[in-house]
């Protein structure tokens, strides 16, 4: 008897829920790497430098590309609160979002691999750090007590124990230490 397999691919989580938004100096060839976790999402793309560079995207994504003609013509005289030549031009992404959540990541950023070789889907990651409590002043050692099977130590206040909701899952480089800048100086 014959097999049917399904082409139907789940729906992520959040996926009308989050826009990820890339500042990028750069064609977006990387998207191809994160295509498996990326494609059913929204993308808006915040291009820095010359506006009227043409950058390669991946066909396939769903996305809005701004430069910053884009954000003068948008923000008019309040356009200079769009800072360019760094990755915070991104800001105006932020501001065109209406979504709920947001995801950032850099032109640069590569997908991490487990022990296994296994690819992490670090987007799935921080949505569920997102939707799962936080446990602000106080310490839980067991350190994720809302995991399957964890739970709360000994002393532990009762009434702290529904956490508070999750407002930012920041993520770090692998590898590299996310220095100040005069830090990186002397490093």
């Amino acid at each position: 008897m014959a097999q049917l397999y399904s082409s139907v691919k789940p729906t992520p989580m959040l996926k009308d829920e989050l826009d990820i938004v890339i500042p990028t100096i750069r064609n977006l060839d990387f998207l191809e790497m994160w295509r498996p976790f990326f494609e059913q999402y929204h993308l808006i793309i915040v291009q820095d430098g010359d506006p009227s560079r043409t950058i390669n995207i991946p066909k396939g994504f769903d996305y809005e590309l701004y430069n910053r003609d884009d954000i003068n013509r948008i923000l008019g005289p309040k356009s200079s609160c769009i800072s360019f030549k760094d990755s915070a031009c991104r800001c105006f992404g932020y501001m065109v979002s209406k979504k709920k959540y947001i995801y950032t990541i850099d032109d640069d950023c590569f997908v991490a691999k487990d022990p296994s070789g296994k690819e992490i889907n670090a987007l799935e990651q921080h949505i569920k750090n997102l939707l799962t409590p936080s446990t602000p002043h106080f310490f839980n050692t067991l350190y994720d007590p809302y995991g399957d099977g964890a739970d709360f130590v000994r002393g532990y206040p009762f009434s702290m124990r529904e956490g508070a909701i999750t407002a930012v899952s920041h993520g770090l480089w692998l590898n590299i230490p996310d220095y100040d800048a005069p830090t990186q100086l002397v490093c």
